[in-house]
């Protein structure tokens, strides 16, 4: 593990995923990894459950993880990756509540998809992990990290706000870069020590593609 994002979800993660593998950091854990392959939530919970993680087999062939639930458990990660270097994307706090409620908070399937993944759940081990990993999420992150209370702006933005000042006092300054996912290739290329590709910096996953991929995920 070379690099660590402790940026939450909805900061640019997944276009800092993409621009990692472009700089030919071998395969970046996302959220999306998860989803892709749920067998890997018993890894995830150990960690919620504070219970001893194995996470040289979570990460098995990855050398970087960005967004949730990654993010949440940075502190942990350094331990186990001294290391590594530590990316904090950030955006406007405002702008990442509005993204943030739309997309990931408001992701929840449907009441026919929820009885049809519950059936599923009886015959189908992906079905059965796929619950855990909406369970997990909600446990993690709207739970433990909101409170349950996301749906006040001011308090989510507080929490928000919070996460980046504790994340710059943790983390040592040679290891940390702040980065906003606009400021494109220069600071990440300077702070990775990496030659500046010649093609444009990614941009992934806006509210569309969003939409489009959960779906791809609840289709069993």
């Amino acid at each position: 593990m070379k690099v660590i994002g402790a940026g939450f979800g909805r900061t640019g993660t997944k276009s800092l995923q993409e621009a990692l593998e472009i700089l030919g950091y071998n395969k970046s854990y996302h959220m999306v990894t998860l989803f892709t392959n749920p067998d890997d939530i018993k890894y995830w919970e150990d960690a919620a459950q504070e219970r001893v993680v194995d996470w040289d087999s979570l990460f098995n062939g990855y050398e970087a993880v960005v967004d949730f639930p990654g993010s949440l458990f940075y502190k942990e990660l350094l331990k186990k990756y001294p290391e590594s270097k530590i990316i904090l994307t950030v955006r406007d706090a405002e702008k990442w509540y509005e993204s943030t409620y739309s997309t990931i908070y408001s992701f929840s399937p449907d009441l026919i998809k929820k009885i049809q993944l519950a059936l599923t759940a009886i015959f189908s081990k992906r079905a059965r992990n796929l619950l855990r990993v909406v369970k997990l999420n909600n446990l993690t992150i709207w739970k433990n990290l909101f409170k349950e209370r996301f749906k006040d702006r001011d308090f989510a933005i507080e929490i928000f706000n919070s996460h980046t000042e504790d994340t710059i006092k943790y983390v040592p300054a040679h290891q940390l870069l702040v980065f906003k996912v606009e400021d494109g290739w220069e600071p990440l290329c300077r702070f990775l020590d990496k030659p500046i590709p010649n093609i444009p910096f990614p941009k992934a996953n806006n509210k569309e593609e969003f939409k489009i991929m959960t779906a791809k995920f609840l289709d069993i």
